[in-house]
């Protein structure tokens, strides 16, 4: 029997075969395209994915005998504007007259939650809520002592 690990939404794990930082819920690393799960054929369809946004374009050093260097660098900024996440995702150079080209995409993939399992029905009742504590009686009524002369 295959049980599929429960995770919370936007869990992460370490690709073991190019040590980048993807979802816990992927099949797939984003990164290497290499298999992280096997044997998901029968156990968990392939979510399909939605291109949120796509990049493309190029950088050409126009520049005449000298060379330069270049960083590529993704950053993440919330609604508020705070910053989640700033990543340097490639460095090299440039010869005159070379050109690189470039491409970034953001992919939507569905969340899918596990199905509630009830409990089995031979499974014990919970113990019943804690009674109200009964109310305190008064207290008794104390005459005052007798006076010994009558």
């Amino acid at each position: 029997m295959s049980v599929a690990r429960q995770s919370s939404v936007g869990a992460t794990r370490v690709c073991p075969h190019c040590k980048a930082v993807v979802l816990q819920s992927a099949n797939i690393c984003p990164g290497c395209q290499h298999h992280l799960r096997f044997n998901t054929v029968n156990a968990e369809p392939q979510t399909k994915t939605v291109s949120a946004m796509r990049i493309e374009g190029s950088i050409h050093h126009a520049g005449r005998g000298e060379q330069c260097e270049y960083c590529v660098v993704v950053s993440i900024t919330n609604q508020q504007g705070e910053k989640i996440a700033r990543n340097v995702v490639g460095v090299g150079a440039l010869q005159p007259g070379e050109k690189h080209q470039y491409s970034f995409s953001v992919e939507l993939m569905p969340v899918r939650t596990a199905p509630k399992v009830p409990p089995p029905k031979d499974a014990l009742p919970k113990d019943p809520p804690p009674k109200a504590p009964l109310p305190k009686a008064p207290p008794p009524k104390v005459s005052p002592p007798k006076d010994p002369r009558s």
